[in-house]
């Protein structure tokens, strides 16, 4: 009984080195990512949304106009986490494609929800990633959730949907399972 544990013990552990692998990529440690890492910890929504009430202003009033473009100038600009910035990391979010042919996309937006970007206002530019893949991924259904893993950069990009305040080189992409 103890060969056989000991024969499993070394089984197991010739095995270890398989899967470390599935934590690196091109030689780097895989960070998995929620969403909320992407905002600095004092980040609050209210300092994009603000605390005012819409309801009190009519759609034809001035200051509605104003207000409207002073939020969707902060959500353009929210605040990054510089230190994420090269890193090697592994996040879900859904696909809004930006350019690709047909049905295979090669630069889209990488946002945490389904339906972001495509009703405004857009998230903050700190919960949008900008993702380009070169070979290209078949975009078979936009309501279905993906991994993507790549190298994470602090940088700025306006397009007409939305702006982010982060890209990503994928190496992978891969179907959501958790």
């Amino acid at each position: 009984m103890k060969l056989f544990l000991s024969a499993a013990f070394l089984c197991l552990l010739s095995l270890s080195p398989a899967l470390w692998a599935l934590n690196t990529l091109n030689g780097q440690t895989v960070e998995a990512l929620e969403w909320d890492a992407l905002m600095p910890a004092d980040f609050t929504f209210e300092q994009v949304y603000g605390t005012q009430d819409f309801g009190d202003l009519d759609d034809f009033d001035p200051r509605a106009q104003q207000k409207l473009d002073d939020m969707m100038q902060a959500l353009q600009s929210a605040p990054v986490v510089p230190e994420l910035d090269g890193k090697m990391v592994r996040i879900p979010g859904f696909v809004v494609p930006l350019d690709g042919v047909g049905q295979k996309v090669t630069e889209f937006f990488l946002v945490p929800y389904f339906g972001a970007c495509i009703h405004t206002p857009p998230p903050p530019s700190n919960q949008i990633i900008l993702t380009r893949f070169e070979p290209g991924t078949e975009l078979k259904n936009l309501f279905d959730a993906v991994w993507i893993t790549g190298t994470l950069k602090v940088e700025s990009f306006s397009h007409e949907v939305a702006a982010s305040g982060y890209s990503i080189e994928a190496y992978r992409i891969e179907p959501y399972v958790e």
